[in-house]
């Protein structure tokens, strides 16, 4: 049995795309592997150093961790700023990172261009703190996006560093999770590739969203002014709802406007309202879920005290034995 680590930022919301992308991939990992999966408060510090509401964050990710299907008695479902140990490891870590390598990570050279006006240590010193993240349970397994890669390669790096540095074999060296071909891409509406909450609030359709917000936002979604040649190339906009239609509608009801496009009578008010009735049947559940969970404040907090105790038994182990290795000794 794999030991796999993972987590997500509280930063609002989830979407489609973060369910198809990865919750639908963890509610399976749990069944065949030993799962840590955590809620990343102290990364989302890095890009919002005063959040409104840290804490309301935190409970929307938690509720909608559950309500997607992740079992607290299967996997372990915690919170980061829980486990104190992340904290010391991360420490421990950056006294063997260099500055050159973590001026060269891609996403900080990314981040200095998009918040030039908050270019703080934190973002320096991401790559470490999700080294800590994962190599504190051990973990050989990392699901892990595109964007993600290069922190992975660099979490083999600071492992594999400590090794050597002090003659030991004690860190595994953890490897990207394939998804394989179950990992599905969610477009946007706004004609991108990707529904992202970073490009506009428009571009995604949230778990969350009520009836009346995901029918406003679809009937909004990019698409041509009107029947074009079918002969000619569909433009990403029109992809994008074809390709939303294939996840969310019927096959009948795909096929019956993939032949009003060809025939050069599609009607994409028709098409919008079809789609928008098809995505609120898919997210309903989910919804209503949500909205109990996250009324069960009792609940949650024993979900939270169960995620903390099982995830502080597997690092504060590591830890232990990290400090041993280094040469920390009590008197």
């Amino acid at each position: 049995m794999d030991i796999v680590v993972s987590g997500i930022r509280p930063t609002g919301n989830l979407h489609l795309g973060n369910y198809f992308g990865a919750l639908k991939s963890f509610v399976k990992m749990q069944e065949e592997n030993q799962c840590f999966f955590f809620i990343a408060d102290y990364h989302s510090l890095t890009t919002h150093p005063t959040p409104a509401d840290l804490h309301g964050n935190v409970k929307t990710v938690l509720v909608e961790f559950l309500a997607c299907g992740l079992d607290p008695e299967k996997a372990t479902l915690y919170i980061q700023s829980d486990l104190p140990e992340t904290a010391e490891l991360y420490l421990l870590l950056n006294m063997n990172a260099y500055i050159g390598e973590l001026e060269r990570c891609t996403s900080f050279k990314e981040k200095i261009r998009t918040q030039p006006q908050n270019v703080n240590a934190g973002l320096l010193t991401y790559p470490t703190l999700m080294a800590a993240d994962i190599i504190i349970h051990r973990a050989a397994k990392v699901p892990v996006g595109k964007d993600q890669e290069q922190h992975l390669e660099m979490t083999r790096t600071f492992a594999n560093r400590f090794n050597r540095l002090y003659s030991v074999d004690f860190f595994p060296e953890p490897v990207a999770f394939n998804f394989g071909e179950n990992l599905v891409k969610i477009p946007g509406l706004d004609g991108s590739l990707k529904m992202s909450k970073s490009e506009n609030e428009n571009n995604s359709i949230f778990l969350a969203d009520s009836p009346e917000v995901i029918r406003k936002k679809v009937m909004k979604a990019v698409t041509d002014s009107g029947p074009v040649d079918p002969g000619q190339p569909r433009s990403q906009g029109v992809i994008n709802l074809f390709d939303l239609m294939s996840y969310f509608s019927a096959p009948d009801v795909v096929n019956h406007f993939e032949g009003t496009y060809q025939s050069g009578n599609i009607r994409y008010g028709d098409m919008k309202k079809q789609l928008a009735e098809d995505i609120i049947l898919f997210t309903t559940p989910f919804r209503e879920k949500m909205m109990a969970l996250a009324a069960d404040e009792s609940y949650l907090k024993k979900v939270a005290a169960l995620g903390a105790e099982k995830a502080r038994a597997s690092a504060a182990k590591t830890v232990r034995e990290v400090r041993e290795i280094i040469g920390f000794k009590s008197f």
